[in-house]
């Protein structure tokens, strides 16, 4: 007798097979496929709105005067197979004539120092304000702080003074009187110092992120404070470092106000922003020329910038949220 539970040799059971996950509907992958059309749509036309001035300046550049002055650069498109209307002689007059290719070189001279020395400065204090125990730290850190609230216009006739005049306190130096004023180093130092604050900022909250067992167990194998700095934090804050060398490296090109006080507008130092502005003064005679003298400023802080973009984002907001 075999009970109700047995199983014959030559019977088997089925294996048990797993139920298919419920496709979506048809009105669950349209919603999907339409909902992201708008935030498309929107990009798109920033991307074209924001694009047009360039795009206006690029083709107004390479306009003869005549066109310039009795057309709108849109009318390009109308014909654009019109040879008589295209001419390279106005990037030929901004570069020659009017001194913008000593202007570019000079802006290279400001602008690459001026890039340089605030980061190495500030990552060496970043590392300094996160991993080094001081008395005194985070007070410093505030005070450091407080100082990105400070106008840029109000620094400018002290720093003239400090070059001028030099700075004393109860009979000691604290800066020596030289004439600094209208050479490169006078910019450099006064970049330095509006864009320290910023740097030190950024770089102390990315720094700040890093995992803190990697910089522990390096410490305990006897690696000292400038060791873990150059072969640790430095390789790991390559995002933050270029971030900030993106920001600087645009405000500092991009600058008029600082170039034209610290160096002056004479034609052995001056830098492109002065040189344009000098152009576009000059009773509407060169308003042919400065589409081409505009897109001659544009193009090397447009190439840092798209070479620089995949970090920028990653600088700014690494850092900003812990866990």
């Amino acid at each position: 007798m075999s009970s109700a539970t047995d199983i014959r040799p030559d019977e088997s059971v089925p294996p048990e097979t797993p139920e298919a996950p419920p496709s979506p509907g048809p009105s669950r992958g349209r919603r999907r496929i339409f909902g992201r059309w708008p935030l498309r749509l929107a990009v798109l036309f920033i991307v074209v709105l924001w694009s047009i001035p360039t795009i206006g300046l690029l083709i107004s550049s390479f306009r003869t005067r005549t066109f310039i002055e009795s057309e709108g650069w849109w009318t390009a498109f109308l014909n654009p197979l019109e040879l008589g209307q295209w001419t390279l002689n106005n990037y030929e007059v901004a570069l020659t004539r009017q001194g913008f290719g000593n202007a570019f070189f000079n802006s290279l001279a400001v602008t690459v120092p001026s890039t340089v020395i605030p980061i190495t400065v500030a990552a060496f204090a970043a590392y300094a304000f996160t991993w080094m125990r001081f008395k005194g730290r985070n007070l410093l850190f505030v005070a450091v702080v407080a100082l990105i609230v400070i106008p840029l216009h109000m620094a400018l006739i002290p720093v003239l003074r400090l070059y001028t005049q030099g700075a004393e306190l109860w009979g000691i130096t604290l800066f020596p009187q030289m004439e600094l004023v209208g050479t490169f180093p006078a910019i450099w130092l006064a970049h330095t110092g509006f864009g320290l604050p910023l740097a030190i900022y950024l770089l102390r909250n990315y720094i700040g992120s890093l995992p803190s067992t990697v910089i522990e167990s390096a410490k305990v194998d006897g690696a000292s404070d400038f060791q873990v700095f150059t072969r640790l934090v430095i390789p790991l804050s390559v995002p933050a470092l270029a971030a900030f060398a993106t920001l600087q490296f645009l405000w500092v090109w991009n600058d008029l106000l600082v170039a034209l006080v610290f160096l002056g507008g004479t034609q052995d130092v001056r830098v492109l922003t002065v040189a344009l502005a000098g152009l576009a003064g000059q009773f509407g005679q060169m308003r042919h020329v400065l589409p081409a003298a505009a897109f001659i400023t544009m193009m090397l802080p447009m190439v840092v910038f798209f070479s620089l973009q995949r970090y920028f984002v990653r600088g700014l907001t690494a850092g900003a949220v812990k866990g």
